[in-house]
């Protein structure tokens, strides 16, 4: 015998060991017989030294041959191929057709180059009571969802993505057990957690569970137990309906396609309600959902959704990075001269924060207002602004719901808050009252009061009233600091009604025309002189008057330092 060569094998614990000669020899003697029971120490033969010739040397060659592979990793190797979307051409193909991409396509765009680990992959639909298993293994890949671990911009996130090409991305079984399963690494980890919500909602052509109604399914409470703890960002393209769009729902921000649809019920759902027939791009369309407040970022496609989600995810997650500052003196003149005339808000926040780093959210909806994300020297900040643009910037309730989510989602993350005032206050009238005025506006109050963000409000123009005071956090002193440009100006409402109120029975004792005019602008010009905001800084009801070209500069200081206090962690409310 050769070393190494084998001489017996014995078996124990129902596991078979290999005794291999210790060194060139001859066997002598067989002490033990195949199959004999053997207690320990007992002699299994006798091996004799033996003069053996040399072996010539085998060539390295010879012996690096590749092996062939074992059965079951040959199995391995065809599962993991009807994983990819070259098993499905024709599926992929009406996908691309359509104008969209596979879910593995949006994957792999989203996760840094080799990071995802994918969890569950080998799933697929139970449903083997009623279609064979090698159908379904090729038919339902991952049961029609991705979902693992990777890095996002270099920050470890969860991503599950519903596949549309596999039963139109409907819920399965085993598709909610593989994302229950990556909620709670996500929850345990706090990790931020990407959806891809396409789908179509509940899907009851599974068969192999012995339940009735399919609603023993934890997936929605645990996905709602994320929020607050975590950034969750839902990406929408296609169609998004049902359990799907509840998903989405919870999200702390949705981004989707000009060419998605969102609804709580797609058309058998509705058809099946009784309340009609109707096309799935019918119901819940991205102009719809973008006016009404649903979706916070409207673009063009899934890149730029994908794209636009990973400047999010950098911005929830707080991370700095380097940015190029705007030139301050532009600031100086941003602002008409005329007091009356109306100007576009964004034109200041691009010349205060870092050049490309704004992002609107919610642009559609409740336009008295503007919610951004932004960089300020490299920090990540929300920017709460008025819009004179839209009803003069009077705050209307779309606009306060928009404003009191908007600083609840800073505060979840951590983001400190500046706040640009230009607004006449909140806007009045009996069609407005009819809309709840009063409960909407006072949820800014209620959201500023419990903010534990750094918070800093700057007054442009405009700042009469209880709007002025809701944009300011509650009051001029609530915020970390109070600021105005030199043309701001401040009244316990708009100016000219308190003129022409205030002083109704002077005005009305002149006789129509230019004599009771005249008074008019007399009176106003010193109402607007008394409510200037040196006037204001004088008597200490705000902290200070800046030039406008100093104003980032102002900013960052005040910020300098300025850290979050201790936060409640409770969940973001979806509206």
């Amino acid at each position: 015998m050769r070393a190494g060569d084998l001489l017996a094998v014995v078996e124990a614990m129902k596991m078979e060991h290999e005794l291999r000669a210790p060194h060139d020899g001859r066997v002598l003697a067989l002490m033990a017989k195949p199959g004999e029971l053997l207690a320990e120490g007992d002699a299994l033969l006798r091996l004799g030294a033996a003069d053996l010739p040399g072996q010539a040397e085998v060539p390295r060659e010879a012996t690096t041959a590749p092996a062939a592979l074992r059965p079951e990793l040959n199995e391995l190797r065809e599962r993991e191929a009807l994983l990819r979307d070259a098993a499905r051409p024709e599926a992929v193909a009406r996908r691309h057709a359509s104008g969209l991409r596979t879910a593995r396509e949006n994957v792999a765009d989203l996760c840094d180059a080799g990071s995802f680990v994918e969890y569950g992959a080998f799933a697929y639909a139970a449903q083997a009571k009623r279609r064979p298993v090698e159908e379904l293994i090729r038919q339902t890949p991952a049961d029609g969802m991705l979902t693992g671990l990777a890095r996002v911009e270099g920050i470890r996130c969860a991503v599950l993505a519903y596949d549309a090409t596999v039963l139109a991305g409907t819920q399965g079984l085993r598709n909610h057990q593989k994302t229950d399963r990556l909620l709670g690494i996500a929850h345990d980890e706090r990790l931020p957690l990407v959806l891809f919500a396409e789908g179509g909602g509940g899907r009851p052509g599974d068969t192999d569970m012995p339940i009735v109604a399919g609603l023993h399914v934890p997936t929605f409470a645990s996905f709602a137990r994320l929020s607050g703890r975590v950034p969750l960002l839902g990406i929408a393209a296609g169609r998004c309906f049902a359990g799907n769009a509840a998903l989405l729902g919870c999200c702390d921000l949705i981004v989707a396609t000009r060419g998605s649809n969102i609804g709580m019920g797609g058309p058998a759902m509705i058809e099946g309600g009784g309340l009609g027939r109707f096309a799935p791009e019918d119901i819940g369309p991205a102009a719809v959902q973008s006016a009404n407040g649903v979706i916070d970022l409207l673009v063009d496609d899934e890149a730029a959704a994908v794209a636009a989600t990973k400047r999010l995810l950098s911005l929830l997650t707080g991370r700095m990075v380097h940015g190029e500052a705007p030139g301050a003196e532009a600031l100086r003149t941003v602002l008409p001269e005329q007091r009356t005339r109306s100007h576009d808000m964004r034109r200041v926040i691009e010349g205060l924060v870092d050049r490309g780093s704004a992002i609107e959210l919610r642009a559609g909806f409740g336009l008295a207002v503007h919610t951004v994300l932004a960089r300020l020297g490299g920090r990540p900040i929300g920017i709460l602004a008025s819009n004179p643009l839209h009803l003069g910037g009077a705050i209307d309730a779309d606009a306060a719901d928009k404003a009191a989510r908007f600083m609840r989602l800073c505060d979840t993350h951590g983001l400190a808050m500046v706040s640009l005032i230009d607004t006449p206050g909140f806007m009045v009238g009996p069609e407005t009252e009819a809309r709840a005025q009063v409960r909407h506006v006072s949820r800014m109050f209620v959201a500023a009061a419990q903010l534990r963000v750094p918070f800093l409000a700057l007054v442009l123009r405009k700042a009469y009233g209880l709007g002025a005071m809701a944009m300011a956090a509650g009051g001029f002193h609530a915020p970390l600091a109070t600021a105005a440009w030199p043309s701001g100006e401040f009244g316990a409402m708009g100016l000219e009604g308190a003129v022409r109120l205030g002083y109704r029975k002077e005005l009305e004792a002149l006789p129509e025309g230019e004599a009771r005019e005249a008074r008019f602008r007399e009176l106003l010009a010193r109402q607007v002189a008394e409510g200037r905001a040196l006037n204001m800084a004088a008597t200490l009801e705000i902290d200070t008057v800046i030039d406008p070209a100093h104003t980032r500069e102002w900013l960052l200081r005040q910020l300098d330092g300025a850290v979050a206090r201790e936060r409640s962690g409770a969940g973001l409310d979806p509206w």
